[in-house]
């Protein structure tokens, strides 16, 4: 299924994230449309990861509106919250597997929770959804004995085994060597092409930002709000943004990863 991008999925109007009296940001209002691959970035602290967390129902904001679709997700009751995160999968940065788990019988816990599935039907789904990632063949391996960039693949296999309507990423290429990195990348547009899905990634990895992202925010530290929103190849050459710009244009002189080696599509 291809879903063709422009009908809004999530709204966030005005939004305020605080800890106690001190507010991390303010005033935020943008829109993650069906199709997008929205990039969350800024310099760290500048609370990329809480909005995240407010996105995903894990952190209330202190004022403002999440909306998915017409549904306001910070008025709903808590079986309203439910529902709607129903629709959605999150890759934490550790992938957040247990450890005394196989990558099946992980994979097969949402399932086993959320659905009426035999438990037949669960390991075929858990199965497929590790092979849609590339990791048939090691249902039965515990997250002890792969790799890093496995881990986090096996993590994404659990965000995917509800089918979601979208996925949320916390920095994706966290402790991934930069081969791993490019190829979840890659693994991302595939998904997202083939499946439908939109996609919400938390990143300050240029390299990743360049190569997936369809739109963007900017979150700056010194205002505490948003400053730049759209295209990041195009906020790189905004000279209205200097702030941006400057976070853009990190290491302009040579990548983290040799993109033309791994296909990446960075311009």
């Amino acid at each position: 299924m291809k879903i063709v991008p422009g009908s809004p999925l999530i709204t966030v109007r005005g939004l305020t994230i605080a800890y106690g009296d001190f507010a991390v940001q303010r005033n935020l209002t943008f829109t993650i449309n069906r199709g997008d691959v929205y990039i969350i970035m800024g310099p760290s602290g500048c609370g990329k990861s809480s909005l995240l967390r407010v996105l995903t129902g894990l952190q209330a904001p202190a004022a403002g509106q999440v909306l998915y679709g017409d549904r306001d997700f910070w008025a709903e009751t808590e079986q309203g919250r439910l529902d709607i995160l129903s629709r959605t999968g999150v890759l934490f940065q550790s992938g957040a597997l247990w450890s005394s788990m196989t990558l099946a019988e992980n994979v097969a816990l949402p399932l086993e929770r959320r659905t009426g599935l035999s438990p037949a039907a669960v390991r075929e789904q858990a199965s497929l959804k590790l092979a849609l990632v590339g990791l048939a063949g090691f249902e039965d391996f515990y997250p002890s004995e792969i790799s890093g960039g496995m881990r986090k693949r096996a993590g994404l296999a659990r965000a995917l085994a509800l089918d979601p309507e979208i996925v949320f990423f916390d920095e994706p290429s966290a402790g991934l060597d930069p081969l791993s990195a490019a190829l979840l990348d890659e693994l991302i547009l595939q998904l997202k092409e083939n499946l439908g899905m939109t996609v919400v990634v938390v990143t300050h990895d240029l390299d990743s930002i360049f190569t997936i992202a369809t739109n963007s925010l900017f979150l700056d530290t010194a205002t505490h709000t948003m400053i730049a929103q759209g295209d990041p190849r195009v906020l790189r050459e905004d000279a209205s943004l200097p702030e941006a710009v400057r976070f853009l244009n990190r290491g302009k002189e040579g990548g983290n990863r040799p993109s033309e080696v791994f296909g990446s599509r960075r311009s």
